[in-house]
């Protein structure tokens, strides 16, 4: 019982924080513009500018494949920060909230808590030119610490380390496309149940989105990310594609929202994504 009153006291203390972070930034006031990539997981070329701040969180609830079991469903709430070292290189941090919902009968409850936290850099090299077809350039490093707990199945045990390219082409006016692809050298991309766990060698990453503006504030596209390991084994790969998008609230707070859905062990089955993105003046 002593337990149960602790994860629920942690629960509550999670939910009115994160009530909190919504609260204020709904009050804040900038004249800075907000440009969201979430929910997408595909990342852009875009790096924030000199001293500026930007903040993104979602909170995403997936419904795992049977091969998951006992877990059936995974809640995470993750928030990242941005900032801009220069006009060129950005910072990054980010940290997951999980909480696994498990079967009944199955003794380890439903475990919740800190994730694994990632750090990462980001380098412009290339913007888009008119009248070029080279498309925009940037190549981001990032380091996954072991901070989640490997006991209740929220962290993967390892420190890894992900480096990957971004290519971003204006197709017209309002449609951009993006491509991502890499490797993840420590070989586990896990966030809780879902990503690809225990592989050896390295997990072949790949991402691609489309975005069009269909309004001054509302964007809307598709993307499809997977990963798949050294050996390409597709039993422990993961391939998953999404709908949705962003609606510009005002010119710094953007509301953004999709479903996504997936195939193989490391996929969800089916997910749904409501978040924010905020620039900080």
């Amino acid at each position: 019982m002593r337990i149960d009153s602790a994860q629920t006291r942690q629960d509550l203390m999670i939910d009115r924080w994160l009530r909190w972070i919504v609260f204020v930034m709904f009050g804040l006031l900038s004249l800075s513009s907000v440009d969201a990539q979430i929910p997408f997981y595909t990342d852009d070329a875009d790096t924030m500018a000199k001293g500026k701040f930007h903040i993104e969180f979602f909170n995403e609830h997936d419904w795992l494949q049977k091969s998951s079991l006992p877990g059936k469903r995974q809640n995470t709430s993750n928030f990242t920060l941005n900032y801009g070292l220069t006009d060129r290189i950005e910072l990054d941090v980010n940290a997951p909230f999980i909480k696994i919902f498990n079967e009944r009968q199955s003794m380890l409850g439903d475990p919740s808590g800190i994730g694994d936290t990632q750090f990462g850099a980001k380098i412009r090299l290339r913007d888009e030119r008119e009248g070029s077809r080279l498309p925009a350039m940037s190549v981001v490093f990032y380091v996954e610490a072991a901070t989640g707990s490997t006991r209740k199945q929220i962290g993967s045990g390892l420190v890894d380390y992900w480096l990957y390219g971004v290519l971003q082409k204006s197709l017209t006016k309002r449609t951009v496309g993006r491509l991502n692809g890499g490797v993840l050298f420590a070989g586990n991309d896990s966030t809780g149940l879902i990503g690809i766990h225990g592989a050896r060698g390295q997990v072949f990453t790949g991402n691609g989105s489309l975005v069009r503006d269909f309004t001054p504030k509302l964007k809307l596209g598709v993307e499809l990310f997977g990963g798949v390991t050294n050996n390409f084994n597709l039993s422990r790969g993961q391939l998953e594609g999404q709908i949705g998008g962003s609606y510009v609230v005002r010119e710094n707070f953007a509301f953004t929202f999709g479903v996504l859905g997936g195939r193989f062990p490391a996929s969800p089955s089916v997910g749904i994504h409501v978040g924010f993105a905020y620039d900080l003046p």
